[in-house]
């Protein structure tokens, strides 16, 4: 399989769409995934609908991390139990996710990024995690063929790595083993309402009766959401990828400095990303949220590239309608896969970066190259939650560039929310209404 999935790669879930089901789960990235699959698990009638393909957009042009080190601390629980849930499918696949825990290592430019990996471990005392801070010397034995002067770096030996375009996919084959009824290319337009309740929803390909719908949507979340009076305060920014040739082994596992990030991946080259930029494109939404983010700009304003207005199509451009009816073309029929052009000078920058870092290696040739759009919220904190507006939907959006290592414990957490069960986690840190309870928002970390 090529990497990531694009337009071009092929069909391979054309389930046929029942009259009725229990819950329909809107998305089929990794949280879609994996919450259509705990569902199923537990005796649910599932049908998940895929707009595009499975892993299309961003569950497959992701880094590829597996990491406890630098989630928040509301997250973080769920992120272990995450760890333990892909050890066991790792080992119930035979190695086909490309499962594997090398660690992650972060790495410091200066002293005062060892700092933050202080605050951070201070913050997750008590946790269980195995995170440790690492002197200069014990980076560059982990490292030992780096030249670029680390004062030190922070360390999580047990954190891991997979290769999203296959790992996604796969879990998806596993979900329908368990009964989960998938279907790409049927996007949702809009959902049925009775009685100021979920009923259904309404697909390109006909309505499927329901009690309960997940919008684990993405980038395109909050496009669905606002059309029906839920507002989330969702934005997305553009990161650039790289993939390139099998190289030596620099280092087994993932890590990032201030400047880029890598991790080895299972054909023998390095996955490449710059760790420092970011592309935003200006729509209507963005308008409306300047104050919301206004927090989270100031924090990292010097690494976010503006751009006046969003592509044609894109759930942020001028010209997109914010109104869905079920007999009329959506935008998200439109454009079946969100696939932005990567970023051209930033791969450039990245080469020599990693050049700087490893001079006996050179600029690397690059393989490939991809962007993705990465939802985020303004305090880069998912949300989690039912809203009382429509009672039967649950939202799951918002992973915020890392949703792909915690998606296994996050679908078995939004299952049990969508099941009425005791979630075993406390979520008021998800919560929608924090954005409008007068909660002072506290960014999650930026590591």
């Amino acid at each position: 399989m090529s990497f990531p999935i694009h337009e071009n790669s092929p069909l391979r879930h054309r389930g046929r769409l029942p009259a009725v089901c229990d819950t329909v789960v809107i998305g089929g990235g990794i949280i879609g995934v994996m919450t259509a699959w705990a569902l199923a698990k537990k005796g649910q009638r599932v049908v998940l609908c895929e707009k595009g393909l499975i892993a299309g957009e961003q569950s497959s042009r992701n880094w590829g991390w597996i990491r406890q080190q630098g989630r928040d601390p509301a997250e973080l629980p769920i992120m272990m139990e995450s760890l333990a849930l892909w050890r066991e499918l790792a080992a119930g696949t035979g190695g086909r996710l490309g499962f594997r825990q090398t660690g992650v290592l972060y790495l410091a430019n200066k002293e005062g990024d060892m700092a933050g990996f202080r605050s951070w471990l201070d913050s997750v005392a008590g946790s269980g995690v195995d995170s440790r801070m690492l002197s200069a010397r014990e980076v560059a034995d982990l490292v030992p063929s780096a030249k670029a002067g680390w004062t030190g770096g922070l360390w999580t030996a047990s954190d891991a790595r997979a290769e999203p375009w296959v790992a996604v996919p796969v879990l998806a084959d596993l979900a329908a083993e368990a009964g989960v009824v998938i279907v790409e290319h049927c996007a949702v337009r809009c959902l049925d309402l009775s009685a100021g309740r979920v009923a259904g929803v309404v697909t390109e390909a006909g309505r499927i009766a329901c009690d309960q719908v997940v919008v684990a949507a993405g980038a395109w979340s909050r496009l669905f959401l606002g059309a029906h009076g839920v507002r989330i305060p969702q934005l997305s920014v553009r990161a650039t990828v790289a993939a390139t040739e099998p190289l030596p082994d620099l280092f087994p596992g993932a890590a990032v400095d201030s400047h880029f990030a890598f991790r080895r991946r299972e054909d023998g080259g390095y996955t490449l990303a710059p760790g420092d930029h970011q592309n935003f494109w200006i729509g209507p939404d963005a308008f409306r949220e300047f104050g919301t983010y206004w927090p989270l700009l100031k924090r990292t304003f010097g690494q976010t590239s503006l751009q006046p207005m969003a592509p044609k199509g894109y759930p942020d451009a001028w010209s997109t309608p914010r109104w869905l009816k079920g007999d009329v073309e959506s935008p998200f029929e439109r454009m079946r896969i969100l696939n932005p052009a990567p970023d051209r000078r930033a791969l450039e920058r990245l080469r020599t970066r990693f050049a700087e870092a490893f001079p006996q290696i050179g600029k690397p040739r690059l393989t490939a190259s991809w962007a993705g759009m990465i939802e985020t919220m303004p305090d880069v904190v998912p949300v989690i939650d039912r809203t009382e507006k429509l009672p039967g939907l649950v939202i799951a959006t918002g992973l915020c560039g890392h949703g792909f290592g915690i998606g296994p414990g996050m679908g078995r957490v939004i299952a049990s929310m969508v099941l009425g069960e005791e979630i075993g986690h406390d979520m008021r840190r998800f919560r929608l209404s924090r954005f409008t309870d007068g909660s002072k928002l506290v960014p999650g970390p930026s590591l």
